[in-house]
């Protein structure tokens, strides 16, 4: 009998008696009617699989084995349920509910013939599909289990986490009048409770149950019920609550959620069987923690997929020194202590896309004075569409504290805040003179260091740069404040409808490094404009062609060997460490050369500075009537124009510093595909910083780098094929479990697109009518006479592009991004933040985009002049 029929006292092993009897003998001690297990070894003993199912029977000599086990569990009267226990039934991943035969209200002369029909189920057709559907295999004999039958009064289930929302706060039970078997077959759907941890009824709801299923003479039987039964509710809120805890203690006991099916007999609850809830990790939980994602931004500097070292190097530099930020700024100790999560989590990485936690950098904001004010500002540096709304906003905490301390630290942020802005000037000519130092070439040279010596030059760039990023932050921080109380003045000191004429004040300062590669492109154009043949070459030419005849061209060849030498770290995605850089690649610059001589070179610097120069005096008119708007006018105008340009000219000091980390990694990466750690050295760049750096120092908690690089390499191909996740979306709990990263209700941006209209936002006045080219990649593009721009980002490995086109539309960026300062500087009038322009708009489409306003028209043809 032990073999093949085993009692809940002995020991059980899932492979043995399937997953019904596993879970039901690992919950020993709760209520649970008395059961026994037949074994699959039962099937084979009565030789079943040699004959024809129907004529399947339990043999002799199990049935008296068999007898003998019911005596064990029998009443006067009573009988049994018979259920099967195949072993991948009630898994987590598969729960079978429904598929195999079970029967209830079965006589004790009946259970092996009950017993044999649980066999021939699970060898049916449509078990057969089941499993092929899924992925299973053969088809195998069940164990089945004979459980003594309950009288009950009410049955049903309970789920220990509400499967129709997803919320692990409630557990939810459904229950009716009898037998639980017409609520799970689906013939009725019971009353429903959802239960909170605490035990209180937080919902009900009585189903109408016109009918129930009661043993009758051990049979179950169909009963009508009257009116008043069958809309009153089956339990009690104390039973609903009993319920809940027991569905929470068996999930507590098998460590997962878990399905029970119970039943209430003469005053007491009973747990028939307990499954996993396999449908959990297909919706979020709604009571879990908000996040809202948006990549409105951080896409123009880490656009579609982006490698684990690039992420993982960005967020832990981001954690760091915007903790040291709030520091030199004056937060107190305790507020920045207490926001250690929020500086962990600025960024996310969502199937390879960088997002900003919108949430998180709201609660950094709030650590500063002025949060209602500043956070305005802060939303239009970072490009963000749409503002967080009121109800969101109460999840941003603020420092609080009784009155007095309040004002001193209010005081003490305030102070450290000007102190900060005083010293500016001498950290940023500080920040220069330790960035030069830092990145002064070492004198054994990257590619004869050891691995240790590489990580040890890392740390020396962590400590003197990466963790000192003192002056660019403090400088953006007053660049977002500065230029956006300049728009405020523009628009109500200077009555600027359009909220453009900032965008004019700070243009055209010729000062900003970012739009000095398009001049030089410009200059090493003009040195074979004319020349057909050298043209040609650097069009379509092969790149050691291309150098020899700059290595023959002494001016062209110093101006293209200076041009590398300034700007050799920039390039497409330039602040992506998996990107090559124009040191390594030069071929997309010499293709531009080519492209930029054979037209006509594109005057806007001129503009620019015209623009700037008009704004200021048609603003001082205005406010010449009051001396002190004029002054108050005039100081804010020359700290924006400071902070713009800084900002823009340390965001290219920081592309110095990224290839430098960039070749550091490159090199570490030929160090262990040399060794055979990796199998190719570019592999280094699906590792994550510290698994690197602890595999040379010790640390790493996994030291097959080689096959945690192979699997996200994969994961990460699949993220490049899959179309684009939404820009901004919301997640709750778990956010890889449940969530999509859809665009949810209240995060979807209605398309102004009425008459063929979309509204950006301007960033260089001009009114420009032209036909568009869409660009997605802007290596060896050439853009068409008077064609406009249009791309979903830029960086500065787009700047070549700019001279050539007669206007720019962006679909992401603000006005303080890349595209926006340079658009300025060159007079190139431009409109970012246009809604899903790469998509509405086709190459040959004939537009006009107002770039003071910000509109775009898409024209019909009869529209052209």
């Amino acid at each position: 009998m032990d073999e093949m029929i085993r009692f809940s006292r002995q020991s059980m092993r899932l492979e043995d008696v399937g997953g019904k009897a596993a879970a039901l003998h690992a919950l020993r001690g709760l209520p649970i009617p008395e059961w026994f297990v037949l074994t699959p070894a039962a099937f084979t003993a009565s030789g079943c699989m040699e004959s024809d199912p129907s004529r399947w029977r339990v043999s002799e000599a199990l049935r008296v084995q068999l007898d003998q086990a019911l005596e064990q569990l029998s009443e006067e009267g009573g009988c049994f349920a018979v259920r099967s226990s195949a072993i991948d039934e009630d898994g987590q991943g598969f729960s079978f509910a429904g598929q195999l035969d079970s029967f209830l209200g079965v006589a004790e002369t009946e259970v092996a013939d009950r017993v044999a029909d649980v066999w021939r189920s699970a060898f049916s057709e449509h078990i057969r599909a089941y499993r092929a559907e899924h992925g299973l295999g053969a088809c195998v004999p069940p164990a089945v289990v004979v459980q003594r039958m309950i009288d009950a009064q009410c049955a049903g289930v309970s789920f220990a986490v509400d499967p129709i929302t997803g919320n692990w706060d409630h557990a939810l039970v459904s229950s009716v009048w009898g037998l639980g078997s017409s609520l799970v077959d689906g013939e009725l759907d019971g009353d429903t409770y959802r239960v909170d941890r605490s035990g209180r009824i937080v919902e009900k709801q009585a189903g109408p149950k016109p009918f129930g299923m009661y043993l009758r003479d051990r049979v179950p039987q169909k009963q009508e019920h009257d009116r008043e039964r069958a809309g009153a509710y089956s339990l009690d809120d104390r039973v609903a609550a009993e319920i809940a805890a027991l569905a929470r203690l068996c999930s507590q006991r098998r460590g997962c959620p878990q399905d029970i099916e119970w039943a209430y007999e003469k005053g007491r609850l009973y747990l028939l069987q307990s499954r996993p809830i396999t449908s959990l990790g297909r919706v979020p939980d709604p009571g879990g923690k908000l996040n809202i994602w948006d990549n409105s931004n951080i896409a123009e500097s880490y656009g579609g997929v982006t490698t684990p070292l690039t992420y993982s190097f960005a967020r832990s530099i981001y954690e760091e020194v915007y903790r040291q930020f709030c520091k030199i700024m004056g937060v107190p100790r305790h507020v920045i202590e207490a926001n250690r999560e929020t500086y962990r989590g600025l960024l996310g990485l969502m199937h390879g896309r960088m997002y900003y936690n919108l949430i998180n950098w709201y609660r950094l904001l709030a650590c500063f004075p002025g949060f209602s004010i500043n956070r305005g500002f802060m939303e239009q540096m970072m490009g963000v569409r749409k503002e967080l709304g009121e109800e969101l906003l109460q999840l941003i905490p603020r420092p609080r504290a009784n009155r007095l301390l309040s004002l001193v630290y209010l005081g003490k942020a305030l102070a450290g805040m000007g102190l900060s802005y005083l010293l500016l000037p001498r950290k940023i000519k500080r920040f220069y003179t330790r960035l030069d130092i830092a990145l002064a070439r070492p004198e054994i040279p990257l590619s004869a260091q050891r691995a240790d010596e590489l990580v040890a030059l890392y740390r020396q760039l962590e400590d003197r740069l990466l963790l000192r990023w003192d002056a660019p932050l403090i400088n953006d921080f007053f660049a977002m404040i500065a230029f956006g109380m300049l728009s405020k003045l523009c628009r109500s000191w200077c009555g600027d409808g359009h909220g453009t004429m900032q965008n004019d004040l700070v243009g055209g300062s010729g000062r900003v490094v970012s739009a000095e590669p398009a001049k030089r492109v410009a200059e090493l154009a003009a040195c074979i404009r004319g020349d057909r043949e050298a043209m040609a070459l650097f069009q379509r030419g092969a790149d050691a062609d291309i150098l020899a005849y700059l290595d023959g061209n002494e001016t062209m060849g110093r101006l293209f060997r200076q041009y590398l030498e300034r700007f050799g770290d920039r390039c497409i995605d330039e602040l992506k460490l998996e990107s090559v850089p124009l040191h390594d690649d030069p071929l997309p610059l010499l293709r531009a050369i080519g492209h930029f001589a054979a037209r006509e070179e594109r005057q806007g610097g001129g503009q620019a500075v015209d623009a700037r120069l008009e704004a200021e005096r048609r603003a001082l008119e205005i406010l010449s009537q009051s001396s002190l708007r004029r002054q108050v006018f005039t100081f804010i105008l020359k700290h924006a124009r400071a902070r713009v340009e800084d900002r823009e000219n340390l965001r290219f000091e920081r592309t110095r510093l990224f290839g430098r980390v960039r070749e550091i990694m490159v090199e570490l990466g030929k160090r262990f595909a040399a060794l055979g750690v990796l199998k190719d050295h570019n592999e280094i760049f699906y590792l994550e910083k510290d698994e690197i750096l602890g595999f040379v120092e010790g640390f790493a908690s996994c030291p097959d780098l080689g096959a945690i690089a192979a699997v996200r390499k994969c994961r990460f191909q699949d993220y490049a094929a899959l179309p684009p996740i939404a820009d901004r979306f919301q997640t709750r709990g778990m956010v890889f479990v449940g969530n999509d990263f859809s665009v949810t209700d209240g995060e979807r941006q209605p398309l102004a697109d009425e008459q063929g209209q979309r509204q950006g936002i301007g960033c260089c006045p001009g009114i420009v009518r032209g036909r568009v080219r869409v660009v997605r990649d802007p290596r060896g593009v050439e853009l068409p006479a008077g064609a406009i721009l249009v791309a979903e980002r830029t960086d500065p490995g787009w700047i070549m592009l700019f001279p050539a086109a007669a206007g720019l539309l962006v679909e992401r960026g603000s006005l303080l991004s890349h595209s926006a300062i340079v658009a300025r500087e060159l007079g190139l009038p431009a409109v970012v933040s246009v809604p899903g322009v790469t998509s509405w708009l086709q190459n040959g489409d004939l537009v006009e985009l107002d770039g003071g306003t910000g509109l775009v028209q898409l024209l019909q043809e009869e529209d052209h002049v």
